[in-house]
């Protein structure tokens, strides 16, 4: 008997809690749908809706040039080049590169040229389908960041079949970018919160911390199993319950474990980064939910101002030494 649970749109991994504080928490704050997720961007020190409109566009041209699914985007004209070398923005190339530092870092355990495995599954439409394991391999056969050669601001899949999706860097390496364009604006308090990827501009207006609860998996939206208190800092969360479907009460999620072509089998349900870099977070928090918690953690400990927390499957959570809530 099947049983199935899926998300068109991702839910968010990460909670803006409300506390106490000697001023006004209330901000000017903007939401919006792109990158598959409801985003929202509050600013806490200043009236600023040309910010927030300017931060919206902004969104709005990096999804345009982002996007493997969006045809006449950059990516997907890299990934219908049949091999041939495509002239490229100097972002898009940049966040390639940053896909790829993680692809080096994890030895492939992370890979930006997951996309064919992706098709194949389709956790976005899927409603309960395993794929065929010929179909899996045959994807499986043309992941390789190895494939992806930059040139300048030439970039080319050497494997014709190879296509690239940088969803495991993109939103971090945005609200980056994000943060940098409102700190030149002149906002000092605010939170860009892109679905699972939370990014701080300083603290709340009286001086606090936010505090941000991380979602406790599979329970209902909104409910934290615990939170962590940041000034500065990004927040990035990746789990097993956020896009998923069960086969005879086995849980088929999207991520993917590029090495065996299915979703990975860690006994972990989700894993949270904190950094001071929001594109860092997020490769992070993609590449140690596929190392796994004992290398994750140790990877994390090799990492200066880098911390995690690892839930498993028992709903323990599991802090690195400096971790703090």
């Amino acid at each position: 008997m099947k049983k199935f649970r899926l998300l068109g749109v991702l839910l968010p991994a990460l909670l803006l809690l409300s506390g106490c504080s000697s001023v006004s928490d209330t901000p000017v704050s903007r939401t919006a749908t792109f990158f598959d997720t409801v985003i929202t961007i509050k600013i806490y020190d200043k009236d600023a809706e040309d910010v927030l409109n300017a931060c919206i566009e902004k969104c709005k041209d990096y999804e345009s040039r982002f996007s493997r699914t969006l045809e006449g985007s950059e990516i997907y004209q890299l990934n219908h080049a049949g091999g041939q070398a495509v002239e490229l923005s100097p972002d898009t190339v940049e966040l390639i590169n940053l896909g790829l530092k993680y692809c080096e870092l994890s030895e492939g355990s992370f890979d930006i040229t997951v996309a064919p495995l992706d098709d194949v599954w389709n956790f976005k439409e899927n409603a309960g389908t395993v794929p065929d394991p010929a179909a899996i391999a045959e994807a499986k056969s043309h992941v390789n960041y190895h494939t992806v050669v930059v040139n300048g601001n030439q970039v080319q899949l050497t494997d014709p079949a190879a296509q690239i999706d940088l969803g495991g860097v993109a939103k971090g390496y945005i609200a980056d970018k994000l943060k940098s364009f409102m700190k030149q604006q002149g906002v000092t308090s605010a939170i860009i919160d892109l679905g699972g990827n939370v990014l701080a501009i300083g603290g709340k207006p009286g001086g606090d911390s936010f505090n941000i609860g991380i979602q406790k998996p599979f329970a209902e939206q909104g409910t934290p199993i615990t939170s962590v208190k940041i000034k500065d800092k990004s927040v990035v969360s990746s789990g097993i319950y956020q896009r998923y479907f069960k086969v005879d009460d086995k849980i088929y999620h999207h991520i993917l474990n590029p090495a065996t072509g299915y979703p990975c089998e860690n006994n972990l349900l989700g894993v949270t980064i904190v950094a001071g870099s929001s594109a860092d977070a997020d490769g992070l928090s993609t590449t140690c939910f596929i190392l796994g918690r004992k290398k994750g953690m140790e990877l994390i400990n090799k990492i200066s101002g880098v911390e995690a927390v690892f839930i498993t499957d028992d709903y323990k959570l599991h802090y690195t030494s400096g971790f703090k809530k």
